[in-house]
């Protein structure tokens, strides 16, 4: 079991309860972070809350949030306001319903989270869930305040686990027609693809976690590095530059072109 949860509580169906944490299933603990610093003396750069009118700084004790009414008009919230509008799923996860697991686009997927049970007391109950939903090919739709938001969930069968992804709110996904409907619907040549297909073929391999590096960051370590030691910044990038409109070719002579190089590639490896 996760020791340290981001969130504790319950998972419900009907009159079935088990205890639950929750942790978020991506991390950008690994990710290069940079301080702000002075040039001139090199110390760091601090930020503060700031008084609009007198400029000066106020104390975290003297925060208040305020809703927004009009000019200067605010009106007042104390934590224990937001405290008595707290709803019951903030402390539980009551699966509402069932959908095909295949019927929800990968669009509205958010955030994912691991969920698993918080003991062994629970996870009887959890087990029974989670392999119910595998043998049915369906996902749970609960409701769960998180990142300070009630928010739709989908609860997806993962291993011995459930990954639990925050969906996007209905007006955050925009409608999709507006922008493909001036596509030509017509259909491609059989010939081009035929090659396509085939380029595409060639270019298949078992996904890797190794596929979506970030090589940036890596360039940034080793600069780093070489600055911590004194030696020469590394040498620049020999990416290729980008495609420009008018170096477009026939289609049939490049899918060719392509193959060719694809296959001779495989040869010398």
């Amino acid at each position: 079991m996760a020791r340290n949860s981001f969130w504790k509580g319950y998972l419900k169906l009907s009159l079935v309860t088990c205890p639950v944490t929750l942790q978020p299933a991506v991390t950008q603990s690994e990710k290069l972070r940079f301080h702000t610093l002075n040039e001139a003396t090199g110390n760091r750069v601090v930020s503060r809350y700031v008084d609009e009118k007198t400029g000066k700084p106020v104390r975290e004790a003297d925060e208040a949030r305020g809703y927004p009414m009009g000019a200067d008009d605010f009106v007042l919230l104390e934590d224990e306001d937001l405290e008595s509008v707290a709803l019951e799923s903030t402390r539980t996860i009551d699966i509402e319903t069932f959908v095909p697991a295949a019927s929800i686009g990968w669009i509205w997927y958010d955030r994912p989270h691991f969920l698993v049970p918080a003991d062994k007391v629970g996870e009887e109950a959890f087990s029974v869930i989670r392999a119910a939903m595998a043998g049915t090919g369906t996902v749970g739709i609960a409701r769960l305040v998180l990142y300070r938001r009630e928010r739709a969930v989908m609860l997806r069968p993962r291993g011995k686990g459930i990954v639990l992804w925050t969906l996007r709110y209905g007006d955050e996904v925009r409608d999709q027609t507006p922008y493909f409907d001036g596509i030509e619907s017509g259909k491609p040549g059989a010939k081009p693809l035929k090659l396509m297909k085939s380029l595409i073929q060639e270019r298949t391999r078992d996904w890797t976690p190794d596929m979506v590096t970030d090589p940036v960051q890596e360039r940034l370590q080793d600069m780093i590095a070489a600055r911590q030691k004194g030696r020469k910044r590394p040498a620049k990038s020999s990416a290729r530059p980008a495609p420009q409109a008018d170096n477009v070719v026939n289609i049939m002579d490049a899918l060719k072109r392509s193959l060719k190089d694809e296959k001779a590639g495989k040869g010398k490896g």
